[in-house]
């Protein structure tokens, strides 16, 4: 097992890697920016290293800062969490070189699933269902660029390469616009992530988010641990996911949760991982995969009972995985609401102290916040503050369970979404099962 492990993150996802780590016996080292001295993990932690100001490029994003703060602490590991540097491959290639473990997979996976056109082609040679596109980066030649619109099928979209994040994309629903929306996204994709690199894909009109959760230990052996649903989202980004994802073809679930396994396998795949698809008619499309832990993977484990972030931890120690597929089963429904610190109504960031801080429980409740009455949210960093989990035995139970918990949440001094949240999970299309991804902002620009 791992020695000591040095959390490259902060906030809810610190805490979290931390806790899994002292179930494991591993002695754990904070990082933190000057803004974050006083956050939940730096005060549980063995050891706590400030590595900069503020700022995010100066802190978090800074490589031989979170370097040279393993160097002097011994660490022998090092987990990225979500966000920052976890899908940098720049940044697990110096990790290893340094002499420590990254907890993730090899940096040329990551480089491969990083790049969307290079993983669409490998997802096609594993067998996995992708979106009918261009089959690679779109060239120069308009008249070539026209002639794959026309074989796809209008509405397409014109994607960025290297794009993330609900960035560098386009619709374009008539011939008349497709070559200018190609030069635009090229322009846009090359100053946002320093590659101009497009491709086109067919647009689905109303598809739901469905993503599949796998771990793989890089020794040949690779688990599915089922699907969730993320259609509930705002600007691509998610807002309240549940597990498993209800109302889906079950023919169709069984043949992708068996090729997403597959593909772990075929391109060596090491630590935990999610596919991502678009589902629209019995049918899914692959999008992308996501090379590290997820905001949303209580979910998945509060129905299956695996602890993703130990078996991370596990296989970056260089051991199997503890559990076969066979082993790997769904028991209820589980839903997460993300609790951001913003105006319900504007979405505008609301930094500032919490003046109280009341953590729902009871029976099937799981709070993951690195919250604390007294605390002082900064305004350097992204919104998230906490995240409301809650498990039935069946849909409509953990439903009700998560109406009940929103209710006795509490977060005072600062704006956050809990009202919001409200309203979705009384939402009666929501309580129906089976929202599409553009339903939220349907919902909130009406």
């Amino acid at each position: 097992m791992l020695d000591k492990v040095l959390i490259a993150n902060r906030g809810e996802i610190a805490l979290r890697i931390l806790r899994a780590c002292k179930e494991l016996g591993i002695k754990t080292v904070a990082v933190h920016s000057k803004a974050d001295r006083e956050l939940m993990h730096v005060r549980l932690a063995d050891e706590a290293v400030c590595i900069g100001p503020a700022s995010s490029a100066q802190s978090y994003l800074n490589i031989p800062a979170l370097i040279s703060a393993a160097e002097v602490t011994d660490s022998t590991a090092i987990h990225p969490g979500y966000g920052f540097l976890s899908e940098n491959a720049n940044f697990a290639e110096q990790v290893e070189r340094s002499g420590f473990t990254f907890i993730g997979p090899r940096a040329e996976t990551i480089r491969l699933m990083g790049d969307k056109v290079s993983a669409i082609q490998s997802m096609k040679e594993a067998g996995v269902p992708t979106v009918p596109g261009s089959d690679g980066p779109l060239g120069d030649d308009d008249a070539v660029n026209l002639a794959t619109a026309m074989r796809i099928g209008y509405p397409i979209i014109i994607k960025a390469a290297s794009g993330g994040g609900g960035r560098g994309m386009r619709v374009v629903h008539t011939e008349g616009h497709l070559l200018s929306a190609i030069t635009v996204t090229r322009t846009e994709a090359q100053a946002a992530f320093g590659d101009g690199t497009v491709y086109m894909e067919k647009f689905l009109e109303k598809p739901r988010h469905v993503e599949v959760q796998v771990l793989a230990d890089g020794q040949g052996n690779a688990i599915h641990l089922y699907d969730r649903d993320c259609s509930l989202q705002r600007r691509h980004q998610k807002v309240l996911e549940e597990a498993p994802a209800p109302g889906l073809d079950q023919k169709a679930r069984e043949q992708v949760l068996e090729a997403c396994r597959q593909a772990c396998i075929k391109i060596n795949y090491r630590g935990a991982g999610t596919f991502e698809f678009l589902y629209e008619d019995g049918k899914y499309f692959f999008i992308e995969m996501n090379t590290r832990v997820q905001v949303e993977h209580p979910v998945t484990e509060m129905v299956t009972g695996v602890d993703i972030v130990k078996e991370q931890l596990r296989i970056a120690s260089g051991l199997p995985l503890s559990i076969r597929q066979e082993d790997v089963k769904i028991a209820g429904h589980s839903f997460e609401c993300r609790i951001n610190a913003e105006d319900a109504r504007t979405f505008m960031p609301s930094p500032g102290k919490v003046t109280l801080f009341h953590s729902p429980g009871g029976l099937g409740v799981r709070m993951d916040s690195h919250l604390y009455t007294g605390y002082t949210v900064p305004p350097h960093y992204d919104s998230l503050i906490g995240k409301l989990i809650t498990w039935g035995a069946d849909r409509e139970i953990a439903l009700t369970r998560m109406r009940n918990a929103l209710d006795e949440l509490l977060v005072e001094g600062i704006k956050t979404n809990i009202d919001l949240q409200k309203d979705l999970v009384r939402d009666s299309h929501f309580r129906e099962g089976g929202v599409n991804i553009h339903y939220l902002e349907k919902k909130l620009g009406g």
